[in-house]
């Protein structure tokens, strides 16, 4: 039998489940792919209009992966894969700025290039917070950055003046003193190849059900596994006691109504100039049933 293949995303779930033991205890025959883990941080560097949407276009080696909802939405129904529908996770985001910048308030942000994702979800969310105050005119996205580590790499450079960034940089951005200058916190959901087996899909998810209990419980014993995906320049600079519990994992449906709503969203704002994918809710999803949490 072939292993279940994970890809890590930035969050703590599949570290503990690997440390605990939860994936062994629900028979998961699983590896960890080696797509994050990056000591310079070059895989990050995917260059201009790079992001998550195209890695899914390229094809993932993975069983299972994350990304922004907004993503892996158009990815599934363009045949990239199936959204998993049985949950959805939150992820805090937020963009910063250096502690002496003169950007003080969102309204500062008119005209300033903001580093983001292309088609990631630092890209959507930072639209969707911006609208409360700028005008789209005023909302100036820059996809030069490339991903997650590059761009705050690039801030803490003082290479760019804003970035937008999630998990375990976003709190790191907060230990070294960067100011949060808006909460651009967004929802992620899982995407599952199409060979993927189902029962081993179920096994998954209910291993990182038991990795959220331990999160809520106790985060502080756990948020040192930040330091698994950090490039291996800035470990030594790390203090993760001060980290937060960063994604949660929720587990409820990512229902009709949500795929919709996003789609329509998304389409308003012209961010998939070639469309949003032709398959239905139905064709774009896979939802196995998932056994009980053990008492």
């Amino acid at each position: 039998m072939s292993k279940f293949i994970i890809a890590p995303h930035m969050r703590l779930h599949e570290w503990i489940a690997v440390e605990k033991g939860y994936f062994d205890e629900v028979g998961l025959e699983y590896e960890l792919e080696d797509q994050l883990l990056s000591a310079a941080g070059d895989r990050h560097d995917l260059g201009d209009r790079v992001g998550a949407y195209q890695t899914f276009e390229k094809g993932r080696t993975c069983d299972v992966s994350s990304a922004c909802h907004w993503t892996v939405n158009v990815a599934a129904a363009s045949g990239h894969g199936k959204l998993y529908a049985n949950a959805y996770s939150v992820s805090p985001c937020g963009i910063f700025v250096p502690h002496d910048s003169a950007i003080r308030t969102p309204e500062d942000l008119a005209n300033v290039p903001i580093s983001v994702g292309y088609q990631s979800g630092s890209h959507y969310s930072t639209i969707q917070a911006l609208e409360s105050f700028l005008s789209h005119n005023e909302i100036n996205l820059s996809f030069a950055d490339g991903l997650l580590f590059k761009r705050m790499e690039n801030l803490i450079d003082g290479a760019v003046p804003a970035v937008s960034l999630f998990s375990g940089p976003y709190y790191f951005m907060e230990q070294l003193g960067y100011r949060k200058v808006l909460d651009t916190s967004f929802m992620m959901a899982a995407m599952v190849a199409e060979d993927a087996d189902l029962e081993d899909v179920e096994k998954y998810f209910s291993a990182l059900r038991m990795a959220q209990k331990d999160i809520d419980l106790r985060q502080e014993l756990y948020t040192h596994y930040y330091r698994n995906e950090f490039p291996e320049r800035f470990k030594d600079q790390m203090d993760t006691r001060l980290f937060g519990p960063g994604e949660r994992i929720v587990f409820e449906p990512y229902s009709r109504e949500i795929f919709d709503e996003s789609r329509e969203w998304i389409a308003e704002r012209n961010i998939f100039e070639d469309g949003l994918g032709e398959l239905s809710y139905e064709e774009s999803i896979v939802a196995p049933k998932m056994a009980e949490p053990a008492e």
